[in-house]
């Protein structure tokens, strides 16, 4: 299984402050994120950004929240 490094955008400031970076098994799925109570979802869009370093990696948009079940 190759792991695909992401960038995410979107959602809760802290949230993208610290996780600004992931990681997601292919472009199709939806990153699945921790956050307080709940869940925070992200997906590819077709995006693309370019790193300090040089290297092209996918944008994950932020597309919704789900809490976690009592």
């Amino acid at each position: 299984m190759t792991n695909i490094k992401v960038t995410l955008s979107g959602g809760p400031a802290e949230l993208v402050e610290r996780h600004r970076e992931w990681t997601v098994a292919g472009l199709g799925e939806v990153a699945k994120v921790s956050f307080g109570a709940g869940y925070e979802h992200f997906s590819h869009e077709g995006e693309f950004t370019t790193t300090t370093g040089g290297d092209q990696v996918p944008v994950f948009a932020w597309c919704g929240r789900t809490r976690v079940a009592e």
